[in-house]
């Protein structure tokens, strides 16, 4: 394997000596941890990479020329290559010869929200004494990955609360509600193949198609799919929020 870089100025700039780490090595593995990709090196170390808002890593024949931005390539054995491409350069592309748990990337990072070890109990724990708004609180990595302005919002209207409800006065059981249907929203975003509101494709290079799901996303002053009230928006951390105010509660 080796590395072929063409623009290094992503959100962190590509080592110069990245290219040195990587040549002949083999990927004996390739992992996620929250929104990075892990790609583990045989022999030295591991490869971190993010695809920002707008990258994508696509598998091409070697000789296929590359676009204008179209950043880095790696280049493997068998005449294919994993070309990056990021139109914003806000992803990046990295090599540790750390652990990669231990990163200050991701060593801080919270559970993933389809794992064992992600539940009500964890969450009622980690927001007590917190004034912040569940909506935000639940977005934040550092409590648990994944779960997107979208999702948050969505499982905080099959959970029955509203987002700006103060994360430290929400109880123990409705955080247990709120657990089971953040999997039950990223599961079945999953199943759909993720939500295009702009540019996103999956790997078959179809939009995800859970969009066509969501209940109260996007969906200001049409009714709401349960009870016909019209959905309200409100802006909670500088994102936009969406909520039905008679089917959520407002926690005080």
């Amino acid at each position: 394997m080796k590395l072929e870089v063409r623009e290094r100025r992503l959100r962190l700039p590509v080592a110069e000596g990245t290219a040195a780490k990587v040549a002949g090595e083999v990927i004996s593995c390739m992992r996620r941890r929250g929104k990075y990709l892990l790609l583990e090196l045989e022999g030295n170390g591991t490869l971190l990479l993010h695809l920002g808002m707008s990258g994508s890593l696509r598998v091409l024949p070697e000789t296929s020329p590359p676009g204008t931005h179209d950043h880095l390539d790696l280049i493997l054995d068998d005449g294919q290559c994993l070309r990056l491409r990021d139109p914003r350069r806000f992803g990046l592309f990295l090599w540790t010869g750390d652990p990669p748990e231990q990163h200050p990337l991701l060593r801080n990072l919270g559970p993933e929200p389809l794992d064992e070890g992600f539940d009500g109990c964890y969450l009622f724990s980690r927001s007590r004494g917190r004034q912040l708004a569940i909506k935000p609180f639940i977005m934040d990595a550092k409590v648990v990955v994944g779960v997107g302005n979208i999702y948050a919002s969505e499982s905080l209207f099959l959970a029955g609360i509203r987002p700006d409800s103060p994360a430290g006065a929400v109880k123990e059981q409705e955080y247990e509600q709120l657990a089971h249907t953040i999997r039950r929203v990223l599961s079945a975003s999953i199943t759909a193949g993720g939500t295009s509101l702009r540019d996103f494709v999956g790997e078959d290079g179809h939009p995800g198609y859970f969009a066509r799901q969501l209940r109260v996303y996007g969906r200001e002053g049409q009714p709401c799919l349960m009870c016909g009230t019209p959905i309200q928006q409100v802006r909670i951390g500088q994102r936009s929020s969406f909520f039905c105010p008679h089917c959520q509660t407002k926690v005080e």
